[in-house]
């Protein structure tokens, strides 16, 4: 973890300010069903989502004892500290730096019984396109990719990779889930479920796009 006051403020002052702005939003969720009942049996699962829909569903999903996956530069300490302080346990890595070692904490993680979010797009991009690590952790692991999406009726987006979207005071919020992905662990070529998944996330993408925009 990086240290420096920046990063302390960010925790403090900018995650008070978060909760006061997603206080105001309004939610309609979804499918809801794809994951809470698995959770509500203790059964962990494997969210997926786009790295620019990250802030609406780490608020959605404050204090559920998920784990949150995050790069080690100083982007990823500004998020890490954001999502700790709404609840999230972080494991620290990316495919530019501590990759392999985060992968193995994940799995750790889940066969201990705890769900995970991972943005398969990040840290870097390209926006929007899977990578294989999410589908590796599902199959090293038994447990299922629950795909979802936010989208918001007003928005501001920051001028990243990513096009990171923060919702403007009192928007309303679109929340969508896919329903659970097992992947088999004989699957030698994961081609075609990423382009499964990727479909899925487009099609969650584009369905509450429509609704926030209505």
């Amino acid at each position: 973890m990086r240290t420096g006051l920046r990063y302390t403020a960010v925790q403090h002052a900018g995650g008070a300010l978060l909760d006061a702005l997603m206080h105001t939003t309004r939610l309609r969720v979804e499918n809801e069903s794809a994951y809470r009942a698995r959770m509500d049996e203790g059964k962990p699962v494997i969210f997926a989502l786009w790295h620019g829909r990250l802030l609406p569903l780490g608020f959605l999903h404050r204090g559920q004892d998920v784990v949150c996956l995050a790069s080690r530069s100083a982007d990823g300490e500004y998020i890490t500290r954001i999502l700790q302080h709404w609840g999230f346990s972080v494991v620290r890595g990316s495919s530019s730096s501590g990759g392999d070692t985060a992968f193995r904490d994940l799995v750790r993680v889940v066969r201990a019984g705890r769900s995970v979010a991972v943005t398969p797009d990040g840290p870097r991009g390209p926006r929007e396109r899977l990578k294989p690590g999410v589908l590796q952790l599902a199959q090293l692991t038994g447990v299922p990719l629950v795909p979802l999406a936010a989208a918001a009726s007003r928005s501001w987006w920051f001028v990243s990779w990513d096009r990171f979207l923060v919702p403007q005071p009192f928007a309303r919020l679109h929340v969508a889930y896919g329903d659970p992905v097992f992947v088999p662990r004989e699957s030698a070529d994961l081609g075609e479920l990423t382009a499964k998944i990727e479909s899925t996330l487009s099609d969650l993408m584009a369905r509450v796009e429509a609704a926030a925009a209505g």
